[in-house]
């Protein structure tokens, strides 16, 4: 079926109204209306071709919330109607350990498959994302949304902000008894912040700016560090169990391993453009520290965490736009001129 999108066809091109196929749901698929789309700095990175390899055209969007309106012979835990979303993967092979395991994310098969610019089946041969009217997923990467109506645009970014950052709190244990701290107060960081507070550990945020201190306090923050006033960071050392660094560009690791405790973590979810500088390896020595990253999360810890904020209250930090504002988002975001969140209200895709 054709169905109304915005995408960009090149990489200098803007983000523009396109149509794009989307394919009659099979057996095992849910067919989803969408009502809202995060916006993500990895939409920008592919749309741009950032990190190399976009494929055209590219219909980006990875944080989808929207109603089920209609579903496979096969399916049986949705219903048309239901409130539903979609997350950064729409594929994986079902079959290697990691999958067994529920950590699709880490696929060793065929690998995941990107809820955009992902290798499939359907014209063109890649995915389309959720800055469209619809899209038809696998049941299996479906996931239940149980929040009220009136919180599902800012619920969107949890499908990808939410769950980076829940994966390693709860991989390392983050609660009651634990001191956690979140580099960055952006997308991902204010919602490690909110989780890891909701988690009940106590949680520090750190932020190169002064004017998000209270900010930070507002999020959950138990305290707030500025990690370039060198007497705050010295007065942590050696007393975290788990430092959560969101920051996606280039930077020192060794003012953060400094502040973590014998056996402790600092674990990396961003990217940088270009490598950090190498870390001072007798900081990890002789403490037992380590450096680690994380991805996302799969698709059971995913429903975990929908459901933990659910439970909690808990929602990102949105600005709502139309779909005609992108371009200019994509370019506030890399002001860092967003709290903390852009969402898409789809029903002014077709406008």
């Amino acid at each position: 079926m054709t169905v109304h999108a915005y995408g960009a066809q090149a990489a200098d091109q803007p983000v523009q109204p396109l149509t794009i196929e989307r394919r009659a749901p099979g057996p095992h698929d849910v067919q989803i209306d969408i009502a809202f789309c995060g916006v993500c700095h990895s939409d920008l990175h592919t749309v741009r071709s950032e990190w190399g390899g976009t494929l055209y055209p590219c219909v980006p969007g990875h944080e989808i919330v929207g109603h089920v309106s209609a579903i496979g012979a096969d399916v049986t835990r949705f219903a048309v109607g239901d409130v539903v979303g979609v997350g950064c993967m729409v594929d994986s092979c079902q079959s290697c350990a990691s999958c067994d395991e529920g950590l699709e994310q880490y696929c060793t098969g065929t690998g995941f498959v990107g809820t955009y610019n992902g290798a499939t089946t359907d014209a063109p041969g890649h995915t389309f994302g959720g800055y469209s009217e619809q899209i038809v997923v696998s049941d299996k990467f479906v996931l239940s949304i149980a929040h009220p109506a009136d919180q599902l645009a800012a619920v969107a970014p949890l499908l990808c902000a939410g769950i980076t950052t829940w994966s390693p709190l709860r991989h390392w244990n983050a609660g009651p008894g634990k001191k956690v701290g979140i580099v960055g107060i952006g997308g991902l960081g204010h919602m490690g912040v909110k989780l890891a507070h909701a988690l009940g550990a106590h949680t520090v945020a750190f932020t190169t700016s002064e004017g998000k201190r209270q900010d930070a306090l507002d999020l959950g923050a138990d305290e707030v560090i500025v990690s370039r006033n060198a007497d705050e960071m010295a007065a942590h050392a050696g007393s975290f169990d788990l430092i959560l660094n969101t920051v996606a560009a280039s930077h020192d690791l060794d003012a953060f391993t400094a502040l973590l405790k014998r056996d402790g973590t600092l674990c990396l979810v961003g990217v940088p453009e270009h490598a950090h500088p190498s870390p001072d390896v007798s900081a990890l020595i002789f403490k037992r520290r380590a450096i680690a990253g994380s991805l996302i999360g799969g698709i059971a810890e995913t429903q975990e965490m929908l459901d933990f904020c659910a439970e909690k209250g808990i929602v990102s930090e949105i600005e709502m736009i139309d779909a005609a504002q992108i371009d200019e988002a994509y370019d506030r975001m890399e002001r860092s001129d967003v709290r903390y969140r852009f969402v898409i209200d789809n029903s002014t895709i077709a406008a």
